[in-house]
C-alpha cells in the first residue's frame, strides 16, 4: 500500500476510535452496544469529568435590558436576609364617584304600576304588564275618573312611545318616555296626561 494511503487509513481508524470513546464517555455506560459477556465486564465505566476548571460569572443582559444593580447579590449566593421592615402603603387615590344612573328605555323599562295624572289633576293607577295580549301587552287601570283612561286594557311600546289601548284597539293615550316619567296626551280630548312611578 502506498504510504499516503496508509497514513490516511490510520488517521481514519484513529478518528473512529476516538469518536467511539468520546460517545461512550458522554453517553455513560454502554447500552446494548456490546453483547453482554466478558468483554463488557472488562471495560471500566468511568463517569464523565470536566476537562478544565469551571468558572461562573453573571451573564450580560439581553439587548435592550438594563444590567442588574451592583448592590444585589448574584443569583444563588448565600445571603443573610435582614428582618423585613413593614412597608406603609401610600394613601389610595381618590375614587371617582359612580356615573349617574342611566335611565333605562324600551318596553321592559315601562313595565309596572304608574300613577297617572290628567289635565284636571285627577289621578289613578295604571298597570302595564309584560304578559302578552295578542300582539299587545296587558294593561289595567283602577280608580280613574277619566272614562277613556279607565277603559285601558292593553298597551304597546313603539318608536319610543307608549300606546294605551281600549278594547277593540282604540288608542286611549300616547306617551313619550322622558327620564323616569311618561308624558303625553289622551287621544280623544288631547288633554295632557303624565305618568310617574
Amino acid at each position: 500500500m502506498p504510504r499516503s494511503l496508509l497514513s490516511t487509513a490510520a488517521i481514519l481508524a484513529l478518528a473512529a476510535g476516538l469518536g467511539a470513546c468520546a460517545s461512550q464517555r458522554l453517553e455513560g455506560p454502554t447500552r446494548g452496544r456490546l453483547p453482554p459477556g466478558p468483554q463488557a465486564a472488562l471495560e471500566p465505566v468511568v463517569p464523565a469529568m470536566p476537562s478544565g476548571p469551571v468558572t461562573s460569572e453573571p451573564l450580560a443582559p439581553p439587548p435592550g435590558a438594563s444590567a442588574v444593580p451592583a448592590d444585589l447579590p448574584p443569583v444563588g449566593a448565600n445571603v443573610a436576609v435582614a428582618p423585613s421592615t413593614p412597608v406603609i402603603a401610600p394613601d389610595p387615590a381618590p375614587v371617582a364617584p359612580p356615573p349617574p344612573p342611566v335611565v333605562a328605555s324600551g318596553r321592559s323599562s315601562v313595565v309596572g304600576t304608574w300613577n297617572a295624572k290628567d289635565a284636571t289633576g285627577a289621578s289613578c293607577k295604571v298597570s302595564l304588564s309584560s304578559a302578552p295580549a295578542l300582539d299587545l301587552y296587558k294593561a289595567s287601570a283602577s280608580g280613574c275618573p277619566n272614562k277613556d283612561l279607565s277603559k285601558v286594557t292593553a298597551w304597546d311600546y313603539r318608536d319610543g312611545e307608549v300606546y294605551l289601548y281600549q278594547p277593540g284597539g282604540t288608542v286611549a293615550a300616547r306617551l313619550r318616555q322622558g327620564g323616569g316619567a311618561l308624558d303625553g296626551a289622551l287621544s280623544k280630548s288631547g288633554a295632557s296626561l303624565a305618568m310617574v312611578r
